[in-house]
C-alpha cells in the first residue's frame, strides 16, 4: 500500500475572470511556477504530497485559464533529489505550456545539472530575456551546501551592468526571499545580503518588480515603488508567521503576472480546487 493517497483535483473549468482578461495591448503575460520539488521517481512525494501529480494539477489549471502566455518562469527548487531524470520530467511537463519557460536554481537544485538539462528551448536556464517593453533578469542566489541564499559580488555586478545596459522596465527574479516573512525558521534561510541587493536596485529606477519562490506561501508588498512578490509552491505550502516549521493545508497553486507597457504590474495567485492527503502535518521539516 502506498503511504499517501493520490493527489486528486477536479477537471479544471474555464470560468469568468481569467487572469489576463481585460489587460491592455502590449501586456506581457507571465506564469510563475515555483518549488516543484520533483524526483527521479515520478511517484516521489514530499511530506506526503506526490509532487509530480500536484504539478500536473497546477499545470492543468494554467492550461485551462492562463494560456496563451508569453513566458513561464520556474523560480527554483525544481528538483528535490538533484537528479537529471527529475529535470527531464519537469521539461516534459513545461513544454506542454506552448510558451518559453525560463528557469533559475534554488537551494535544492544542482545549478550545473539544471543548466545542462535545461539547455535548449522551450525550457531553458537563462539569465536575461526581453519581452515587449520588459527586461527579465534571472539571478542565482544559491549557496553550495546551504538552504540560505546569497548574491555574490559577481552576481550583483552582473545585475547592475545588465540593468544599466537595458531599456524599458525590469523584473528581477531569484529564488530566495529578500524580505523577512515573519516566520523565524524560514527567515534564517532568506537572502543574507539583501541590503546589497537593494542597493543595486535603488540605483536603477527601471526595476518595477521582484519575483521569488522558496517561501511556499504568498507574500505581496512594495518597497520604494517596486512590487515584491513571493509565491506558493506547486506542492506543499508552509504555514505563515510561525516560529517553527509548519505546513499549511491549502492546495498548490501558481502566480500570474501581467507586465503592462507603462511599467505597472498586475498579479494574483490561483490555486487548484482539489484534495491533498494525507499531508504530514506534524512534520518538523525536511
Amino acid at each position: 500500500m502506498p503511504d499517501h493517497a493520490p493527489f486528486t483535483a477536479p477537471a479544471p473549468r474555464r470560468v469568468p475572470g481569467r487572469p489576463f482578461d481585460g489587460l491592455p495591448p502590449g501586456t506581457v503575460r507571465v506564469v510563475q511556477i515555483t518549488d516543484t520539488h520533483l524526483y527521479a521517481d515520478p511517484a516521489g512525494a514530499l511530506l506526503g504530497m506526490p509532487t509530480l501529480q500536484s504539478l500536473d494539477a497546477v499545470l492543468d489549471l494554467v492550461k485551462a485559464e492562463a494560456l496563451p502566455a508569453d513566458v513561464a518562469l520556474a523560480t527554483g527548487d525544481l528538483v528535490h533529489d538533484g537528479s537529471a531524470a527529475g529535470y527531464r520530467l519537469l521539461t516534459d511537463r513545461l513544454c506542454a505550456l506552448g510558451c518559453p519557460t525560463l528557469a533559475l536554481p534554488g537551494n535544492h537544485d544542482d545549478p550545473t545539472l539544471l543548466a545542462e538539462v535545461l539547455a535548449a528551448p522551450p525550457v531553458q536556464r537563462v539569465r536575461e530575456a526581453h519581452f515587449g517593453a520588459w527586461q527579465l533578469l534571472l539571478l542565482d542566489s544559491t549557496v553550495p551546501g546551504s538552504d540560505g541564499g546569497l548574491l555574490p559580488a559577481s552576481e550583483l555586478e552582473w545585475l547592475d551592468t545588465a540593468l544599466g545596459a537595458g531599456s524599458g522596465h525590469a523584473l528581477v527574479c531569484l529564488h530566495h526571499s529578500p524580505l523577512p516573512t515573519g516566520s523565524d525558521w524560514l527567515d534564517t534561510m532568506a537572502l543574507a545580503n539583501a541590503d546589497d541587493f537593494f542597493a543595486v536596485l535603488d540605483r536603477r529606477p527601471r526595476v518595477r518588480g521582484i519575483l521569488f519562490g522558496h517561501i511556499h506561501q504568498t507574500l505581496e508588498t512594495e518597497r520604494n515603488g517596486v512590487r515584491i512578490l513571493g509565491s506558493p509552491s506547486t506542492c506543499v505550502q508552509f504555514a505563515k508567521v510561525r516560529p517553527r516549521f509548519g505546513i499549511d493545508p491549502r492546495p498548490p497553486g501558481y502566480r500570474w503576472l501581467g507586465l503592462l507597457p507603462d511599467g505597472a504590474i498586475r498579479s494574483g495567485v490561483r490555486r487548484v480546487a482539489g484534495t491533498v492527503g494525507p499531508l504530514e502535518l506534524d512534520s518538523s521539516g525536511y
